[in-house]
C-alpha cells in the first residue's frame, strides 16, 4: 500500500489540504486513510498520563516525545500494510530545546513512506492563519522564525526521502488557495 506524509508548520493549512484532496481521491476511488500523527501521539501520551491536550507535548522532555512518536509510528505501520495511509504530521518541532524531527529513523522505519509532501505559505500568512485560529494554543513565531522552520522543514524531507527513497513535493497553498493545492497533491498521490 502507498504511504504519504502531508506535512508542514502548525498553520500553514495542511490538514485542511489533506482533507480536500482526500475527497477528491475517493471520488476516484483511489482515496486514503488520513491519519493525524499527531492525534496518534496524544492518544499515546494521554493513555500513559503525561498530557491532556495536544499543545502539552512539545513541552515533554525530548526523550519521552521520542518515545512516544516511535510508538505512534508502529499503530500507524500496522495500518499501513491493508490500505493507503496519509500521514498528517510535522516535519520538524520546535520545542524548547531546538528542532525535534518529526519523522526520526526508527519512525521512517516503520512507516517507509512513498512520498513527502510539504505544504507551504508565506510567513505572513501563516502567522495571520495562527492568530486567527482560536482553536489552538500555539507558541509564537515571527515571519523571521516562520521562515526558518520552513526552511528547517525542507532540509528534514530531503534527509527523509534520502533514508527511504521518497520523492519531496512541495505544494504552496496561499490564501485562498486551498482548492489549488489539494489539486496538486490529488495529482501527486493518484
Amino acid at each position: 500500500m502507498t504511504v504519504a506524509v502531508l506535512t508542514g508548520v502548525p498553520g500553514v493549512g495542511a490538514t485542511t489540504v489533506a482533507e480536500k484532496a482526500n475527497e477528491a481521491l475517493e471520488e476516484r476511488g483511489a482515496g486514503y486513510e488520513v491519519v493525524s500523527f499527531g492525534t496518534e501521539m496524544l492518544e499515546t501520551a494521554r493513555d500513559e498520563g503525561l498530557v491532556e491536550e495536544r499543545d502539552e507535548m512539545r513541552k515533554l522532555p525530548s526523550d519521552e516525545q521520542k518515545r512516544v512518536q516511535e510508538k505512534a509510528g508502529e499503530r500507524i505501520a500496522e495500518r499501513a500494510e491493508d490500505t493507503n495511509i496519509m500521514v498528517d504530521t510535522h516535519c520538524t518541532i520546535k520545542t524548547p530545546e531546538g528542532y525535534l524531527p518529526g519523522l526520526p529513523e526508527w519512525v521512517l522505519d516503520a512507516l517507509q513512506p512513498d512520498t513527502v509532501v510539504l505544504v507551504e505559505a508565506t510567513p505572513d500568512e501563516i502567522l495571520f492563519r495562527r492568530l486567527d485560529d482560536e482553536t489552538r494554543t500555539r507558541d509564537m513565531e515571527n515571519t523571521e522564525e516562520l521562515a526558518t522552520h520552513q526552511d528547517m522543514n525542507r532540509n528534514a524531507a530531503m534527509s527523509y526521502a534520502t533514508l527511504t527513497g521518497a520523492t519531496v513535493k512541495i505544494v504552496e497553498n496561499p490564501d485562498g488557495g486551498v482548492k489549488e493545492a489539494a489539486g496538486e497533491l490529488v495529482d501527486a498521490l493518484a
